[in-house]
């Protein structure tokens, strides 16, 4: 049935008849039913932004003075275009009689269902653009290689939804459906269209195999499919098609072997140029029989699929990659040393393998390589010094191996590169002042190694620094002043190291800060009230040696999410302020001295962070009963306030939700998940039992009163049997040990 309605949206644009004219002229040159059409077309929209308030059919050369529509010189519609303007609504069907209509262009709009089957199409039609229309918009930075600079063919047609085509051989060109929420399978028919060269069914809903039949459009230049749900195996026929260019099918659930015919052909020559298809569950590569075979593949992405054993080196033979992204694989073995024949090689991307053994010298034969990426595979050995002689490098991605040894000054030559991370490796050593000189350096991480000395003390020479990752690297003293010539820097990650003193005042300057971890050193003084920015989204300043109190102004960062202050030295009261931080996730305070001189309860404003997951205020000093509305808090899953002084009642919707240890060690806190009663349930069972023993004593008399010396038997049982009820229920309600005893061995209060 799926299958059946993608069919609908392509065949009949191989059997459409063409429309008669009929219309009728009016002043000014333009046609009763066209303008008829449009204000059809406008009567059937939502317009927020009145952007076609300026429709008017007494406009002396209405309709061609109209806001989007573009006129011939005889005074017909040829093009609408209308983007980006929040119109919403379905197509009127009137747009039919816009006949000489050669380009709609309504993308990035809200215009959802489909276009009308009606809509004109003649011969001399060139093309209807309607990106965007409906259903969703395409992800930023989306990859659609390769589009078509403005190409001219004969007959353009529906691009992403169902139009028809004028009578004929089926000379359709251009089928563009992409960014819907087409269903179903692709149908074996799409082979009739002999004369497609740009077909795009990219970010639908798409299941099913590929039909081979693909591979009978035998004009296809470019056939794109990412972001569907596409399953099994990729047809080997389709890379015979003569002409095509560009194959993309990433982002689906494709499996077996990636065919040899997408990557070169044995017979005869191969056009294609572009293979992308990351993304998938692919797990092997068929190779050529001879090693050997005729390509001019540019770009290739195999990333994140499962395709396993050594390195497949017969690829080296293509030489006319550009592109090669390999990475998120399963490949084992050593990188061969023939990856340098690979002359015209600008990215060369193989993370996160299990590739072994030295980096090849020989890469550095690729003298045009930019993108160098082997980090998260098991590459060992010493720093490879040619790397500070490829001069194009614009990212060098080294982090997750086993280097060791020293990173050497050259690298300080490498002036256009813009990311260097040789992050969780054994680097020792200095850091090289060489690596100052890379002023277009914007993400520098050294993390996760052994280096020595002090912190780069002038770091501030990188302006363009972005990203500043330094953790755990081994450094001493304090943090430099410096960084805060870093205008640009976002991200700032000093964490664990053996970094103390104060914080500089510089860092405070820093405009675009958004992260700022520094755990885990031995840095001291007041809590740094200086982070005022607007952009923080996160600050971690735990397990350190600060004082003092939680800032007030800590509320004012509306940005923030993530605020941790544990394991320090902090005193005072937790300030309400931060109830202010609507968009905190992360509370954690916990393991300092709130509310040691100055008795800190729990402010009531805590409930306003709607957004907060993570609240622990444990190991404090914190005292006062816990706020009910806390449990009104909507997201929270993780809670600790054990280790304080907090006491009362604990609010019943969080005793159900949490366990005992998110309150223990709060010997004045009672009731539940705890084993200890509140006082005023005790009294309230105290004082219900009294009423029941007064009215047990009553009716004990009351029998005694009316039971005759001649019926004392049959009185005495009648007496016994309702002192048994009495006392059972007793039991039930009251749960007193000592009347349960009572009923246990019969005996009587």
């Amino acid at each position: 049935m799926a299958t059946a309605t993608f069919f609908l949206l392509i065949i009949p644009m191989v059997c459409f008849t063409t429309l008669t004219r009929g219309q009728l002229p009016i002043p000014g040159g333009a046609v009763v039913s066209e303008i008829q059409a449009l204000m059809s077309f406008k009567l059937n929209l939502r317009d927020p932004l009145g952007a076609l308030n300026g429709w008017d059919s007494s406009t002396p050369s209405a309709p061609c003075d109209w806001r989007g529509v573009v006129c011939s010189n005889d005074n017909q519609v040829r093009q609408l275009s209308l983007p980006r303007l929040h119109l919403a609504g379905r197509l009127s069907d009137q747009l039919a009689n816009l006949r000489d209509l050669r380009r709609l262009n309504l993308h990035s709009n809200n215009f959802n269902g489909s276009i009308p089957p009606s809509l004109p199409m003649r011969s001399a039609t060139r093309r209807i653009l309607a990106r965007q229309l409906a259903l969703r918009r395409p992800p930023a930075g989306h990859f659609q290689p390769h589009q078509p600079p403005n190409p001219q063919p004969r007959s353009q047609l529906p691009l992403r939804h169902n139009l028809r085509r004028h009578s004929g051989q089926p000379s359709l060109q251009l089928v563009n459906f992409s960014f819907n929420q087409f269903t179903g399978g692709v149908p074996p028919t799409i082979g009739h269209l002999q004369m497609l060269e740009y077909l795009w069914l990219d970010s639908n809903r798409l299941t099913g195999t590929l039909p081979s039949a693909i591979s009978n459009c035998s004009s296809l230049v470019h056939f794109s499919a990412d972001d569907n749900a596409l399953r099994g195996l990729i047809p080997a026929t389709i890379g015979a098609i003569p002409k095509l260019q560009v194959v993309s099918l990433a982002r689906n659930g494709l499996s077996g072997s990636v065919p040899i015919s997408l990557l070169c052909n044995v017979n005869v020559d191969s056009s294609l140029r572009i293979v992308d298809l990351g993304f998938n569950a692919l797990t092997g590569i068929v190779e050529p029989q001879n090693a050997r075979c005729s390509s001019i593949l540019e770009v290739l992405v195999l990333k994140s699929n499962r395709i396993g054993r050594s390195f497949p080196n017969w690829l080296t033979n293509v030489t006319t990659l550009r592109v090669l992204d390999v990475s998120g694989n399963l490949f084992s073995g050593e990188l061969p040393a023939e990856i340098g024949n690979l002359l015209r090689l600008e990215e060369l991307r193989v993370a996160d393998n299990s590739l072994s053994g030295e980096i090849p010298s020989e890469i550095a034969k690729c003298s045009l390589l930019q993108a160098l990426d082997l980090g998260g595979n098991r590459f060992g050995g010493q720093f490879p010094p040619f790397l500070g002689g490829m001069r194009s490098l614009k990212v060098l991605a080294l982090g997750g191996n086993l280097i060791s040894g020293t990173i050497p000054s050259s690298l300080g030559a490498l002036s256009g590169l813009e990311s260097l991370n040789l992050s969780g490796n054994n680097l020792t050593g200095e850091v090289p002042v060489e690596l100052m000189q890379l002023s277009n350096l914007t993400s520098l991480n050294l993390s996760n190694n052994k280096f020595s000395g002090e912190v780069l003390g002038n770091v501030g020479a990188l302006r363009s620094l972005q990203v500043l990752n330094l953790s755990n690297c081994g450094f001493l003293a304090s943090i430099p002043a410096s960084i805060g010539s870093l205008m640009r820097l976002a991200t700032l990650d000093l964490s664990r190291q053996e970094l103390s003193g104060e914080l500089p005042n510089e860092i405070f300057g820093l405009p675009n800060l958004q992260v700022v971890a520094l755990q885990e050193n031995q840095l001291s003084g007041d809590v740094p009230q200086g982070f005022s920015l607007s952009s923080l989204l996160y600050l971690n300043l735990s397990s350190n040696a600060f004082t003092g109190v939680i800032p007030a102004t800590y509320g004012f960062l509306q940005s923030l999410t993530v605020l941790s202050l544990s394991e320090n030295r902090i005193s005072g009261v937790i300030p309400p302020e931060l109830g202010d931080s609507l968009n905190l996730q992360v509370l954690e305070l916990h393991s300092n001295q709130l509310g040691d001189k100055i008795p800190g309860p729990i402010p009531n404003s805590l409930p306003s962070l709607l957004n907060l997951v993570v609240l622990d205020l444990s190991s404090n000093r914190l005292s006062g009963t816990i706020p009910a509305n806390i449990a009104l808090i909507p997201h929270l899953k993780h809670l600790n306030l054990s280790n304080n002084n907090l006491s009362g009642k604990i609010p019943e919707p969080l005793g159900s939700e949490f366990d005992g240890s998110v309150f223990a060690m709060n010997p004045s806190l009672c009731g539940k998940p705890l084993d200890r009663e509140c006082g005023d349930v005790k009294r309230r069972r105290r004082n219900s039992l009294f009423r029941w023993r007064k009215k047990l004593r009553e009716m004990i008399v009351g029998e005694k009163k009316r039971t005759s010396p001649g019926r004392a038997s049959s009185g005495g049982e009648i007496w016994s049997r309702k002192w048994r009820k009495w006392r059972a229920k007793a039991c039930y309600v009251q749960q007193q040990d000592y009347i349960c005893r009572g009923i246990r061995s019969n005996k009587t209060i």
